[in-house]
């Protein structure tokens, strides 16, 4: 099994992962789709000797001790792919994420404009949600190399692992690896607070004191660009105040409705003409009708305020997938199955 030559067919066919498991060939995954590589189904052998012809020492006794690996892989004439090794019945598997070599412009993914807004605040808490493979790193990517060419800045960005790699501009950006560079997010975060930041950038917010920290960062004056798996700003919301235990609840969202700029949803789907996919967005810009929401236990009514905050720069998960459908650019079967309420987005599209 020559791993590299799969590795530069994902590459070749603009996939956006490639998996390897046992008793199947290499799969990759173009445009959304699981595709089957023309090749033999691998075996338990040829997988162990493939993945940890590419493994050193140290990380072959970190998999073996931990049983999960996940780490960066850089390859001479090669983009850079973040792959993740672990055991499915006792055999060593493993999956490739594609990391292009350029960072994509914020025009060149489709984000609103309210993105790049957000990018030139000199403080507060912004969120970039969405389930996995949403494109997530890849607009936090686009946000710093905006802040990057446009002022001086110290950025701080703790990941795991590094995927895009940034040249200084007008910033000076420190990229840390958790497990490589610091021993996890909490503890990079924490430290990075005494390393004159002016930017922190938070690969995952996945803890308790992660949030909390981030919190504090932006708080006391920082500008925090983080992601969290959650589908749109009340559900994200939510999740940071439940992080946290009851008796604190209260003072975390006096905290979140001070600091909070704003949350970007968003989600990938197929495009109608077959071939690519598309960025659909949800925006919320924190106003003082937002923030008191926050204060007064009122999340619920957030979605009522994005759709009237237009004037904003704010919008709907619908209304995007409104605009991107009566463009042609999405089929209506699409639309439907991100929408969240259908009665609604049929109201929309009668307008």
């Amino acid at each position: 099994m020559d791993l590299k030559e799969f590795l530069r067919l994902a590459i070749e066919k603009q996939a956006s992962d490639l998996h390897l498991t046992e008793d199947s060939p290499p799969v990759l995954r173009i445009d959304g789709k699981l595709h089957k590589v023309n090749f033999p189904a691998l075996t338990r052998d040829q997988l162990k000797r493939g993945i940890y012809a590419i493994l050193a020492d140290e990380l072959k006794e970190k998999f073996e001790r931990d049983r999960e690996l996940d780490f960066s892989l850089a390859l001479k004439d090669m983009e850079r792919f973040r792959v993740n090794v672990h055991l499915q019945r006792g055999c060593v598997e493993a999956a490739f994420r594609r990391i292009p070599l350029y960072v994509p412009s914020m025009d060149e993914l489709g984000l609103p404009p309210a993105v790049s807004y957000f990018a030139r605040k000199p403080n507060g808490l912004i969120l970039i949600t969405g389930p996995t493979g949403s494109g997530k790193t890849t607009t936090l990517a686009s946000m710093i190399n905006l802040i990057n060419e446009e002022r001086a800045c110290m950025i701080i960005s703790i990941e795991d692992p590094i995927e895009y790699v940034h040249a200084n501009k007008k910033s000076v950006i420190k990229q840390r690896e958790v497990y490589t560079d610091t021993n996890s997010f909490s503890e990079a975060l924490k430290r990075c607070l005494r390393q004159d930041p002016d930017c922190i950038v938070v690969g995952e917010m996945r803890d308790l004191e992660t949030i909390s920290t981030a919190l504090t960062a932006a708080e006391t004056g920082h500008l925090v660009l983080a992601t969290l798996h959650t589908p749109d700003a009340p559900q994200t919301i939510e999740r940071i105040i439940d992080v946290f235990p009851s008796y604190q609840q209260q003072q975390v969202r006096l905290q979140l409705s001070a600091c909070l700029a704003g949350v970007i949803s968003q989600t990938l789907l197929p495009r109608a003409e077959g071939k690519g996919r598309i960025l659909a967005t949800e925006v919320l810009v924190a106003t003082m009708a937002v923030r008191n929401l926050i204060r007064e236990k009122a999340v619920e009514q957030i979605p009522t305020s994005i759709q009237t905050g237009i004037q904003f720069g704010m919008h709907t998960m619908d209304m995007s997938l409104k605009m991107l459908y009566e463009k042609g650019i999405i089929t209506y079967e699409d639309a439907l199955s991100q929408v969240k309420n259908i009665e609604e987005f049929k109201q929309l599209l009668d307008n």
